[in-house]
């Protein structure tokens, strides 16, 4: 098989083979853990080494050798109206267990699937039908073409910004649900969202350099972009493979509606009445007779079974133990005690925490002890919640005692 080897073929081809085995890692990792996260991932960083293949092989002389040519013309490795959605399909089930691929879901693939049946409908004519060069006439590789590079890169930017969204709807959620938030919020999820937009960036970034230099718009000056496109994939494929977020609440959400959430029950796969709103800003009081009863049946469940020292308290446990569901429960919080769930169970273990330091606890036991005891799970989470209670971190707090 012909390939011209060359600093900017081995490169890329380096590029192009990490890809492949860290797509295959991630398609494995897949089928053992059951993880439906990392089948997207997977597709995602194969399409990013499809993405590699022309120049790669471009350098290597496939667009300059027959049969090779041709494979090169009818071969769509560009598949750029699939990256998009992958993407946001990955977020999806990264933060929500019940994502599934809907019909309505399946429809974000359409503009690709249609991209390739235009692929084949242009290799059937010209090689069984024609049997000569019709489409390719010009010899221009129809994956350069600038209407779809473009389209391609705008579907891209949609689908970034729609997993932004998604992802802040989730953290406000989180913030609504559970008295764990912060350990919930997985700095791979910013971390691989700004390494896409890197990637979006790119060619944006390399066409306004060529209005200065045009010659990073020839061949091999646009290998350059191929390089650091690479680098930013190998990144996003090595940090993914390791990533260990495992999302625990399941939920339904409409990204254009800003009120309810509809959470599941994370044991059955049937809906339960509990909407949640997340459009609260400020969370405004009120003497409405049933918030104030709820409040204090709510103040005093807390209390005395010291809820609040489970470090996994949910929204949920919380309904429950009072024989009600979530949303009686968010609304009281949200509007009795003008604060989101989370930061409601944080106020409590606070309490606690100054308690222990005024019974002197901190002389027998360390700050994190301490912490734990009262139902934080992270030194993290203690600092900040500590900080944002008391203006003042838990040593400076300790020195006015």
């Amino acid at each position: 098989m012909l390939f011209q080897f060359g600093s900017y073929s081995s490169l890329l081809l380096i590029s192009f083979t990490q890809g492949m085995i860290y797509s295959a890692l991630l398609l494995r990792k897949a089928i053992q853990t059951e993880n439906k996260s990392n089948y997207w991932l997977s597709l995602f960083i194969f399409l990013c080494s499809l993405f590699i293949a022309p120049w790669m092989l471009g350098f290597a002389g496939w667009y300059d050798n027959q049969p090779y040519r041709d494979f090169m013309f009818y071969m769509p490795f560009q598949q750029l109206f699939f990256i998009g959605p992958l993407i946001y399909f990955y977020t999806q089930s990264l933060l929500n267990p019940s994502f599934r691929l809907t019909q309505n879901n399946f429809l974000h693939l359409l503009p690709g699937i249609l991209y390739l049946v235009y692929s084949v409908v242009i290799w059937v004519y010209d090689q069984l039908i024609l049997q000569d060069y019709y489409f390719y006439a010009d010899g221009m590789d129809k994956d350069f073409e600038e209407w779809y590079q473009k389209l391609g890169l705008l579907s891209m930017i949609i689908y970034f910004f729609l997993s932004i969204r998604y992802y802040n709807v989730y953290k406000k959620l989180m913030f609504q649900v559970v008295s764990y938030a912060d350990s919930v919020l997985f700095k791979w999820i910013r971390n691989y969202l700004i390494a896409f937009l890197v990637m979006l960036l790119l060619p944006i970034l390399f066409e306004i350099i060529g209005y200065f230099y045009p010659e990073i718009k020839s061949y091999q000056g646009s290998w350059w972009f191929y390089l650091f496109f690479s680098i930013v994939m190998y990144y996003i494929a090595i940090t993914g493979y390791s990533n260990p977020t495992n999302a625990t609440i399941p939920f339904k959400v409409s990204l254009f509606d800003k009120n309810p959430i509809l959470l599941l029950d994370s044991n059955t796969s049937n809906e339960v009445e509990s909407v949640i709103d997340i459009a609260h800003e400020t969370f405004e009081e009120t003497n409405s007779p049933e918030i104030s009863l709820w409040k204090s049946k709510i103040e005093s469940l807390i209390q005395e079974e010291k809820l609040y020292q489970n470090p996994e308290l949910t929204l949920t446990d919380l309904a429950k133990k009072l024989e009600t569901n979530a949303s009686v429960i968010s609304k009281t919080i949200n509007q009795g005690f003008q604060m989101n769930f989370n930061d409601c169970i944080n106020n409590y273990r606070i309490e606690a925490v100054k308690n222990s330091f005024s019974n002197g606890e901190h002389k027998k036991s360390t700050l994190l002890g301490i912490a734990y005891d009262c139902g934080f799970n992270s030194k993290a989470t203690f600092n900040r919640a500590f900080k944002k209670n008391t203006g003042k971190t838990p040593k400076e707090y300790l020195l006015n005692i």
